[in-house]
């Protein structure tokens, strides 16, 4: 059959029409929802038909619509989130979860007066935003990081409400003034200063409003804060609006707290087998019928919630967000609880093609605390196990030791546990209030050029009361207490400083130069309430108190790229502080660093293993002025104590004393190098950095002794010594498995910190023991830790324990011959050796598991409740009562109390894990409108260690009447609009 040109043509054109049906008839519209992986909506984002071109927006919900084939592959994007590729089903919606990016090198982060791309970073800074913070029942900020970022040692101070914990970067640089860093929150410097009234300054921001922390770690990134940064800076960025629909969010945590473990002590029946077997007569006399679990009656299970509320959007050209949150939480100590209101806006608006840009930031809270009467828990750890908790007495009906001929409570017998918290208030209400506006202009004649202006605050006002009634055994014998305080709080900050950015492109390089001026105004004031009695009658006038320092401050900072690898920072600033005396008033700190980016060399460049190589290497100089004294360069009189007056004429008078002071005192000063690598493999699914420091503080502040006479306390703070700090950190971040539906990404770091004496005398004397610290409960002016040159701070300064066959120390007997001192040796420090931390984060479907791990190792701590209640003499008393003693005692025997004994210093190396978190995300609710999210959390879910007391994670290395840390079971629902 012959087929004509034209009829070939028409066989072509029927084959082209019968596939397009087809292609129509199997086409069709692919709907479905794209949010992250905490259940949020994702709108903006792009979804594409891959080779078809064909593009369709999420909604302000989420929601989209595309039309495509079975089988086709959508491409998804949005800022922000990994790209991913979707294949078409045959039927039905898809429900799209992205995925978070990794960090990349373009990220912005946050330092001192300005911001930096990541890859340009030439110190040593740690970024930690809001998708990797810790989940919970969190109350202060510094429990969402804990954990997560090498070098950087958070130990929780205790388990009260709000309690917060004690930050250090790289370990410490002093022995008397602050170890803590720097704290910057939306560019307004916060001192470190307790706020009267709360347990931690911290706990007075709310951490739901919080977007990151930029942890600055080596002197050559901390510089540009000069006196202020030689422990490291921490920069805390919160949350802000941006433009579009409104966004509605609601947070809520649903908490109860249980106490993990408790002191072993003799129960009822095993203290009087005790005293059958032990006790004179008077002892057995004494012997009670009840079996009283005086821990369980302190202790309760403790219920907190969280709730937060926040609103962000944008109208018109004013982005927004507005957040109120209220927290509560009871503590496991009867009597303790905090409740905290808090607020913050956020306000971002841009003016004329955005070259004049303003940022608001206002936040206010007020916290309500009941404080409990912790002397409670050594109370119930010492309180005789036979005697009932209850009495018919006139002392609120709690069982005490009553004075057999008089009946009025003993004076120096324990008082009741549970009567010292029920018959106790202790009240505060805090107000705070933290914010800023910032003006960054671009000048019209310069555009390279902004100008910017700061202008913060952060105020608060404190009011507080105790009271104890007059029939509380506690205070019987001065009838009661009535107590109030009271402080206000008021900083002050203006900062202003120009930044000129330019690239030279015939050059190969950019630079940027920054240069400015700073003043802070400080001031505290608190007003003398008189101490009364329940009656009335003054018992005691204390002394009001107020001071006002200032810092006024130069600096300037330039950078400087070359070719895109090769990178130079240096910083100055001068600072000028009210503190010290007229001759040291100024300082002068400084820094350089180097840092070349390897991957960026043509060897490397094409090598596809490596995605970042960068090595850096800086110096600087950084200072120190945090010394807890307002003017420690000047005489001050203080007045003398209630019971020291002066008869003169019909009166008496209160007597003032001459304080010991310097006036040459200065700033401490430390000089620190740091060499790091930043690495990334494989597109970087793995990444981390490797970090090497030393430390040298020098003009070291030091409480030595001074000739006898030379002032009423015979000795001074002064700058006679010198510290050095060593270590080396390492972190590692890895993407391990990156599925459509299954993600697992886990980080790893660990640091090691070595802190070294190197002086402190102006007067070289090899026969110096050192400087006593570290006083413990037991005897009188007993102290156990001693700082000596050569050696780590806070070192354990002990008798060496002898032994038996049987295991078991034996009394009195150490293997160091001498008297007095000379049978102490130094033994061991609080400090770890190692910091460790590991995190997991894991992804299936619509659920998520996390959790976080911590471990120190190499740390030691003096187990002060087993040596005040390890003797039999803790039992024994000619003065009509009795205590109980801990368990230790059945192994150690021990007759009288053993304070200076090694057998008490323990090896308190730990493996804690921290959070862990079960997630599920149900999707669009209440007609697609919304998210839904909720999670399960338990925190401090287990410790393995060797210590024998209640937690092995004490700052100060002694333990000593500790507030447990509780175990948390939490629910967590997070709902999105």
């Amino acid at each position: 059959m012959k087929i004509t040109k034209r009829g070939f043509h028409g066989i072509i054109y029927l084959i082209v029409a019968l596939l397009a049906g087809l292609s129509a008839s199997a086409q069709q519209t692919v709907r479905g929802t794209l949010r992250s992986a905490t259940g949020e909506a994702i709108p903006g984002a792009t979804i594409a038909v891959k080779k078809a071109g064909t593009v369709a927006i999420a909604d302000s919900a989420g929601h989209f619509s595309i039309k495509a084939l079975t089988g086709d592959t959508l491409v998804v994007s949005f800022v922000g989130f990994k790209r991913q590729e979707v294949r078409v089903p045959s039927a039905g919606s898809l429900n799209i979860i992205l995925q978070e990016s990794v960090s990349t090198l373009s990220d912005v982060v946050v330092i001192g007066y300005g911001t930096r791309a990541q890859k340009d970073l030439t110190g040593s800074i740690a970024t930690v935003s809001s998708k990797d913070f810790q989940q919970g029942a969190i109350t202060t900020p510094d429990q969402l990081v804990t954990g997560k970022v090498a070098g950087v040692v958070i130990t929780p101070n205790s388990g009260a409400p709000g309690a917060g914990g004690t930050i250090r970067i790289r370990g410490g640089t002093s022995l008397n003034a602050s170890n803590n860093p720097l704290i910057v929150v939306d560019g307004v410097p916060l001192t470190s200063e307790g706020v009267s009234g709360v347990a931690n300054p911290l706990s007075l921001i709310n951490p739901n409003d919080i977007e990151s922390f930029n942890i600055l770690k080596d002197a050559s990134a901390t510089a540009i804060y000069g006196n202020r940064a030689s422990n490291g800076v921490i920069i805390i960025t919160t949350k802000s609006g941006s433009s579009g629909k409104l966004k509605v969010t609601f947070n809520t945590v649903l908490s109860e707290s249980v106490r993990r473990n408790e002191i072993g002590v003799l129960n009822g029946d095993e203290f009087r087998n005790l005293i059958a077997q032990k006790g004179n007569d008077e002892e057995k006399a004494l012997v009670g019928t009840a079996n009283t679990d005086w821990q369980d009656q302190i202790f309760q299970k403790a219920f907190g919630g969280d709730y937060n509320l926040g609103l962000s959007g944008g109208i018109k050209k004013l982005p927004y967000r507005l957040s109120i949150g209220h927290t509560y939480q009871d503590g496991i100590l009867k009597t303790s609880n905090i409740k905290r209101t808090s607020a913050s806006l956020n306000l971002n608006p841009s003016f004329f093609d955005n070259t004049l840009k303003v940022t608001i930031n206002l936040k206010g809270v007020y916290q309500k605390s009941r404080f409990a009467n912790e002397g409670a828990i050594g109370a119930a750890i010492g309180f005789d196990p036979t005697q009932p908790v209850y009495a018919s007495n006139k002392y609120g009906n709690f069982f005490e030791w009553l004075n057999a001929s008089t009946g009025i409570p003993i004076e120096l017998a324990t008082k009741n546990p549970l009567g010292q918290l029920l018959l106790n208030s202790s009240l505060s209400d805090v107000y705070r209030s933290i914010g800023n506006i910032k003006v960054d202009y671009k000048l019209p004649f310069l555009p390279a050029l902004t100008a910017t202006a700061n202008a913060g605050y952060d105020i608060s006002k404190t009011e507080g009361n105790g009271f104890v009634p007059a029939y509380a055994a506690l205070s019987y014998q001065r009838g009661g207490s009535i107590t109030e305080y009271s402080q206000r709080r008021k900083d002050k900050l203006f900062d202003f400083y120009l930044t000129y950015n330019r690239e030279l492109k015939e050059l190969a390089s950019k630079f940027d130069v920054t240069a400015g001026y700073s003043y802070q105004d400080f001031f505290r004031g608190s007003p003398a309430y008189p101490v009364r009695n329940a009656n009335g009658d003054v018992i005691n006038i204390p002394v009001a108190d107020s001071s006002r320092n200032t810092l006024v401050s130069f600096f300037a900072r330039a950078n400087y790229t070359l070719l895109d690898r090769y990178l130079l920072t240096a910083s100055f600033r001068r600072d000028g502080s009210s503190r010290f005396g007229p001759a040291n008033h100024w300082g002068d700190f400084s820094s350089i660093a180097l840092a070349w980016r390897i991957k960026e060399e043509s060897f490397l460049k094409n090598v596809n293993l490596f995605s970042d190589l960068k090595v850096r290497v800086g110096y600087g100089v950084t200072g120190n002025q945090d010394i807890g004294l307002a003017y420690p360069f000047l005489p001050i009189y203080t007045q003398g104590a209630n019971n020291v007056q002066y008869p003169f004429g019909n009166g008496a008078y209160y007597t003032y004393r001459a304080e010991a002071y310097d006036p040459n005192i200065r700033w401490e000063q430390t000089a620190a190098w740091n060499a790091g690598l930043d690495y990334g493999f494989l597109n970087n699914r793995i990444t981390g950095t490797l970090d090497f420091y030393y430390k040298k503080t020098k003009d070291l502040l030091a409480d030595i002794p001074t000739a006898a006479g030379a002032n009423l306390s015979n000795h001074v703070l002064t700058n006679v010594g010198n510290i050095e700090s060593k270590g080396v950190e390492l972190a590692i971040n890895a993407t391990i498995i990156e599925k459509q539906k299954l993600n697992w990404k886990a980080g790893f770091n660990i640091s090691y910190n070595q802190n070294k004496i190197l002086k402190l005398s102006n007067v070289s004397d090899s026969s110096s023991e050192g400087i006593l610290t570290g006083g413990i409960s037991g005897g009188t002016g007993n102290s156990i830790q001693i700082n000596t040159v050569g050696y780590a701070p806070q070192t354990f300064y002990v008798y060496k324990q002898v032994y038996g066959p049987d295991g078991r120390p034996v009394e009195g007997v150490y293997d160091k011959p001498g008297e007095g001192s000379n049978m102490f040796y130094r033994y061991k420090s609080a400090n770890p050796k190692l910091t460790m931390g590991f995190t997991s984060q894991f992804n299936y479907d619509n659920w998520d598991l996390s959790f976080v791990l911590r471990s120190n190792i190499g740390n030691y701590v003096y187990n002060n409740i087993r040596s005040a209640g390890g003797a039999y003499n803790s039992i024994r008393t000619s003065m009509g009562y009795m205590g109980n003693v801990n368990r230790d005692y059945l192994n150690s025997g021990f007759s009288n109390s053993q304070y200076s004994s090694d057998y008490y210093v323990e090896n308190a190396s730990f493996l804690r894990m921290d959070n862990l978190s079960l997630g599920y995300n149900f999707g669009k609710i209440l007609r697609n409108t919304a998210s839904l999210r909720v999670n399960a959390i338990v925190q401090n879910v287990f410790v393995v260690t060797k210590y024998s007391g209640l937690d092995p994670e004490i700052f100060s290395g002694i333990d000593n009447n500790p507030y447990p840390k509780p175990r948390i079971y939490s629910l967590g629902i997070n709902i999105a609009y």
